[in-house]
């Protein structure tokens, strides 16, 4: 059985970190957005996003590989339930850097505008 890896933990949490070095296909909706639209966020293109991210797990199964990464913050239980699927199983990586480490981190990147999105996120969390 294929297995989808799906990343859970708040903006800045270390999902991308742990997915670079784990030798696995990674699949990265904040990468698409960019080959997309060279943008970080636009609001009204996000069902493109992610119907491309979901395709693109498709193909790397498709194309024989066992295991592939969704490296996204997957913190709602409906975004999880959006990668159920009968063609491979879910598995959870759980990341649990607090909200105040997140914001840290995103203040040291220069990642000023994650700030509200990771107070969000994190009362949103399920």
């Amino acid at each position: 059985m294929k297995i989808l890896i799906l990343t859970v933990g708040l903006p800045r949490s270390g999902k991308s970190t742990w997915a670079r070095k784990q030798g696995i296909p990674i699949v990265n909706p904040d990468s698409i957005r960019l080959a997309l639209y060279g943008e970080r966020f636009i609001e009204e293109a996000e069902p493109m996003v992610w119907c491309i991210a979901k395709y693109m797990v498709k193909a790397l199964f498709l194309a024989g590989h066992d295991k592939v990464i969704l490296d996204a913050t997957n913190v709602s239980l409906k975004r999880r339930a959006f990668w159920e699927n009968e063609f491979w199983e879910c598995e959870h990586f759980l990341f649990r850097a607090s909200k105040e480490v997140c914001i840290e981190r995103a203040i040291k990147d220069k990642r000023g505008d994650l700030i509200p999105i990771i107070k969000k996120m994190a009362e949103e969390r399920d």
